[in-house]
């Protein structure tokens, strides 16, 4: 079968246009976040009195609670009903094969502890708490701290639950305007045998996107802490120092039994007695007087009124003046007061009386029964006690996750509960360190893309270099159509067009061929001849009715881009 030149024209035209699209489509970088291998997580050899992975046999060492939460502030106690999975994560997941401990319920209040294997004595040793937190749906409003459990017989007796006694709660908390990660430790009075709890002053910010975050508390034996996020110090201080209440109380106190004299004067200042107000001083004169100096300005327009009625406003179609009465223009301010100082009457203003002096009162002098600013005496305080190293805490026996969040899917991971800070750092070198940088690319991959912008046109008109006029035409329809097709159709008809007029005479062209190998040969070749004739004239018209429309067009697809 012979093809003729119309159709070859328009497949090497088709050709062309497909080889720019590919063209650009092969320069687009791919992204290497996409296709790389992961790290597989491995899990560490560290020993420490406590060390989480949440391994296979991670259900040996947790237990679930469902004991009832008891409220103080409501007659309803709360039952612990969410539940917990260990799984992978499901979202900007950073290793293969690591596991977490995962809050599976929204709005939810979960509990869930484990027992060390022997209890954990502080006493002039360094503690080191670290753990990851991973909010997968982010941090809007829960909490995601845990609880160091105080070593008791109640601690193993019953099950976890808010009423459980803790020695330290660590970790990040935010809803509403609350957004912090706590450190709050129970310290005991050592005269009175009562616990309180001791929170520290302005906290430091909690990290809620959806990647891991690793939170570190150090707790040394001369009582300094520091707070690490990702690594990074974020708070340090003293346990003596930067808590309320403070851990020591003050050595005196005011004296409850202590009261002001009845005769006792506190009154610093009194109204001078030998004051007498001045014959001259008048008490009624006004504040404001008229202004007798003021001259009505030359441009003021007295004959003009303040407001006119709206010239644009017209009467409404269903307005009856037998029911609705008679029309009435509504009313707009006179565009010609406001290039002018005023309209109306004019009156002179107002100016301050300077013969204004208002109220006589009697000067202030010194009080001379003054006594000064009465308090109370000071006294011993009985509840006084000094102690010097809060960082002994109470043993601890256990961890717990007490929780109640409005999104699920918070994991946890890699938990460190011992006396190494290299140790704990060298964790977060095996964990944290490896996947937190994968999970930042799939984030920063994931995040919508900018639209292409396309090509600045160079300004030639189809006249001065037809070809570059051509393709930039085509080079603009081709970026444009890979992001949105219908917005290229509109921007540059005359290319889609063009694309019409080739697909209309290929299928002519098509047809004309088929025709020619029928019975007749001779008639069919003829009246093949005049098909490619007509789809020549018709690809040529369209064309020409492209680059015309292109003249047209150019200026205002220019002047829509810039303003883009």
């Amino acid at each position: 079968m012979r093809i003729n030149a119309a159709l070859t024209s328009a497949l090497v035209s088709s050709a062309t246009l497909m080889g720019y699209a590919h063209a650009e489509e092969a320069e687009q970088p791919v992204d290497a976040t996409s296709v790389a291998e992961k790290p597989t997580f491995t899990p560490t050899t560290l020993k420490a009195p406590f060390l989480e992975q949440f391994t296979d046999d991670w259900e040996s060492r947790w237990t679930p609670s469902h004991a009832k939460k008891e409220d103080s502030k409501s007659e309803e106690d709360w039952a612990y009903v969410g539940t917990w999975a260990v799984e992978e994560p499901t979202v900007l997941k950073g290793m293969e094969g690591d596991k977490g401990l995962v809050v599976k319920d929204v709005a939810a209040h979960h509990a869930i502890s484990a027992k060390f294997p022997k209890k954990i004595d502080n006493k002039g040793k360094t503690l080191v708490v670290q753990y990851e937190v991973k909010p997968q749906n982010s941090l809007v409003c829960g909490g995601a701290y845990m609880k160091l459990l105080q070593e008791n017989k109640k601690l193993h007796a019953e099950e976890f639950s808010n009423t459980t006694p803790y020695v330290i709660m660590f970790g990040p908390d935010k809803c509403g305007g609350t957004n912090k990660v706590h450190f709050i430790f129970r310290h005991k009075n050592p005269k009175t045998g009562e616990y309180e709890e001791k929170h520290l002053k302005a906290p430091p910010t909690a990290r809620t996107s959806k990647v891991t975050s690793v939170y570190t508390l150090i707790v040394k034996p001369d009582q300094t802490f520091e707070i690490l996020i990702d690594g990074e110090s974020v708070k340090e201080g003293s346990l003596l120092e930067d808590f309320t209440p403070a851990v020591n109380p003050e050595k005196e106190i005011d004296d409850p039994k202590d009261s002001k004299p009845a005769d006792w004067v506190d009154e610093a200042k009194i109204a001078d007695p030998e004051a007498k107000k001045p014959e001259d001083w008048d008490e009624e004169a006004p504040f404001e007087i008229v202004d007798e100096e003021a001259t009505q300005p030359s441009d003021w327009l007295v004959d003009e009124p303040t407001s006119i009625p709206d010239p644009e406003a017209e009467k409404p179609e269903d307005w009856d003046d037998e029911e609705d009465g008679d029309w009435i223009a509504p009313t707009v301010p006179n565009p010609k007061c406001q290039e002018a100082s005023g309209c109306g009457p004019w009156s002179p203003p107002m100016k301050k009386n300077p013969a204004y002096k208002g109220k006589w009162s009697a000067p202030l002098v010194d009080n001379p029964a003054y006594k000064g600013v009465w308090a109370p005496r000071k006294i011993a305080n009985p509840k006084y006690f000094e102690d010097k190293t809060p960082s002994n805490f109470e043993p601890m026996g256990a961890i717990g996750f007490e929780i109640w969040t409005m999104q699920n899917d918070i994991l946890f991971d890699n938990i460190y509960i011992g006396h190494s800070i290299e140790d704990a750092e060298q964790l977060r070198q095996e964990t944290f360190d490896i996947k937190h940088p994968v999970e930042l690319a799939e984030e920063e991959a994931s995040k919508p893309k900018k639209k292409e912008e396309p090509a600045a046109p160079t300004g030639v008109t189809f006249s001065e270099d037809p070809i570059t006029f051509v393709r930039e035409k085509v080079d603009t329809f081709v970026t444009l159509a890979k992001q949105d097709p219908i917005y290229a159709v509109k921007t540059v008809p005359e290319v889609a067009g063009g694309l019409g007029a080739l697909l209309l005479t290929m299928v002519l062209v098509i047809v004309g061929a088929i025709s020619a190998s029928s019975a007749a040969p001779a008639e069919a070749a003829k009246k093949g001849k005049a098909a490619a004739t007509s789809a020549k004239e018709k690809t040529a018209e369209a064309v020409s009715s492209a680059a015309d429309t292109a003249k047209g067009s150019a200026t205002k697809r220019s002047t829509r881009s810039s303003a883009q």
